[in-house]
C-alpha cells in the first residue's frame, strides 16, 4: 500500500485585504509537515500554485525552503510538487536535476515531463507519478505534435497522451496537475485561468489513470469521478470560503482494486467568517470565542452610519471587510460614469456620498451642492489668467 499526502494552492506570500497572510501559513504548514511524519507517507504531493504571484516576496521564498527541508531532509519524505497558474514555472524549476535525486521533484516546465517512480517493496508494486505543471496552451504548441492546440482542453489532452505513452505494465498510475475540471465548485480567490469556459478540462481527459491529484480549486472535492480528487486550499482565501473545510488528502494506492481518500483537517491560527447586523448590534453584543478572527461584516443599517470600519476594530482587531447590506443599491452605472470628466461636479460628490454613507444625497443637500460649485466656477472664472 502507498500512502501519499496530497495538498495544493498554497499561496505563500498572500494578501487578504491588505493583511499578510504569512504568518498563518506558517502554522497550518507546521501542521502538514507533523501530519506528513504521523501518517507515514511516502511522498508529499504539491499540485500547483505553490505561490501567490510569479514574482514571490524573500519571506514567502524562505518559508517553502523550510517547509521542504523539514519533509526532505528531516523526515525523508520524497516531495513531488508542479507549478501553476500563479507560479513562474522557471522560478519553480530551478535546480531541478539536481533536487530529483535527493527526493525533491519539482516541475516548472514542460521540458521534463518523466515519471516519478514509488515502488513498495513489500507488494513488488510501483506507482508511477506523472507531474503535469500548468502550462498555457502556446508553450504546449512547441511540444512535439502539438502544433493545433488551440485551448486548455487540447493542451491537456496532448500532455496527458504524453504521459500514456510511458506507462509501463504491472504499474498504476497517478497524475499531478493543475487544471480546472468541468463540474467543479469555484471560490472567488481563484484567479480565472482564462475568459469564459475555455479554460475547462472535461474528466475523461484522465481515463486510464487510477487516481489525479489536482489543484487549482479551493474546495476540496471530487468532480466527475472519484479517482478525479482536488484537496483544496489549506487555508480560506476569501469570505465565500467561510464553510469550507480546510485540510490536506491522505491518499492509499494498493497494488489493486480503487484508491482511497481521507482527510486530515488543519486548524488555522485565525479563522475567517462573517458576522452580520446593525453596527450598534455588533459593537454591543461581541462575540468572545471569534474575536480574534478574521471578520467581513454585513451591515444591516437602513441609515448612515459614521467611520464604521474604524469602530467595529475597536472591538473586532481583524475586521479586514464591510458590506452595507441593508440599503438598496444604487442607480446602474451609466456608459459615461466611468470618465469622471465627463460628470458634472455635482454628479461625482453625490457619487462620494453615496459610497461613504451608503444612501443617496437628498435633492434639497443636492441643490446646495449645486450652489457651491456654480460659485468656485464663477469665482474661478472671474480670476485674472
Amino acid at each position: 500500500m502507498t500512502r501519499l499526502l496530497h495538498t495544493g494552492d498554497w499561496h505563500l506570500g498572500r494578501y487578504l485585504h491588505g493583511v499578510s497572510l504569512l504568518d498563518d501559513q506558517r502554522h497550518v504548514l507546521d501542521q502538514l509537515v507533523a501530519i506528513a511524519r504521523e501518517e507515514r507517507v511516502d511522498a508529499v504531493l504539491v499540485a500547483g500554485d505553490v505561490y501567490d504571484r510569479s514574482v514571490p516576496p524573500a519571506d514567502a521564498v524562505a518559508l517553502l525552503d523550510e517547509v521542504l527541508a523539514r519533509l526532505v531532509v528531516d523526515a525523508g519524505i520524497p516531495v513531488v510538487l508542479i507549478a501553476g497558474n500563479h507560479d513562474n514555472p522557471e522560478r519553480i524549476g530551478f535546480g531541478a536535476r539536481i533536487l530529483g535525486p535527493q527526493g525533491l521533484h519539482v516541475r516548472g516546465a514542460l521540458d521534463e515531463l518523466s515519471p516519478v517512480l514509488l515502488r513498495d517493496e513489500a507488494q513488488g508494486s510501483v506507482l508511477a507519478i506523472h507531474p503535469l505543471p500548468y502550462a498555457e496552451p502556446i508553450f504546449v504548441r512547441a511540444l512535439p505534435g502539438a502544433a493545433e492546440v488551440g485551448d486548455h482542453q487540447a493542451a491537456m489532452a496532448h500532455l496527458v497522451s504524453l504521459a500514456r505513452s510511458r506507462f509501463a505494465p504491472g504499474q498504476r498510475h497517478l497524475l499531478l496537475g493543475h487544471a480546472f475540471v468541468a463540474g467543479g465548485n469555484e471560490s472567488e480567490s481563484e484567479r480565472p485561468l482564462s475568459v469564459g469556459g475555455a479554460g475547462l478540462v472535461t474528466p475523461d481527459t484522465f481515463d486510464g489513470f487510477d487516481f489525479v491529484a489536482l489543484g487549482h480549486l479551493h474546495q476540496a472535492q471530487t468532480v466527475g469521478a472519484e479517482h478525479i480528487h482536488y484537496a483544496g486550499s489549506p487555508l480560506k482565501y476569501s469570505f465565500n470560503e467561510v464553510d469550507h473545510d480546510k485540510g490536506v488528502s491522505i491518499v492509499e494506492i494498493g497494488r489493486e482494486g480503487p484508491p482511497t481518500v481521507r482527510r486530515v483537517p488543519l486548524r488555522p491560527r485565525r479563522d475567517m467568517r462573517i458576522v452580520t447586523g446593525t453596527l450598534a448590534e455588533l459593537l454591543r453584543q461581541p462575540d468572545p470565542q471569534h474575536r480574534d478572527d478574521y471578520l467581513c461584516a454585513h451591515l444591516t443599517d437602513s441609515g448612515p452610519v459614521l467611520d464604521p470600519m474604524a469602530r467595529l476594530r475597536e472591538v473586532y482587531p481583524h475586521m479586514v471587510s464591510l458590506r452595507f447590506i441593508g440599503q438598496p443599491e444604487g442607480p446602474a452605472t451609466s456608459a459615461t460614469a466611468a470618465d469622471h470628466r465627463a460628470r458634472h461636479p455635482a454628479e461625482l460628490f453625490r457619487a462620494f456620498y453615496r459610497d461613504m454613507v451608503g444612501e443617496d444625497l437628498g435633492d434639497a443637500a443636492l441643490g446646495v451642492v449645486h450652489e457651491g460649485v456654480q460659485a468656485a466656477q464663477s469665482a474661478h472664472e472671474e480670476q485674472p489668467t
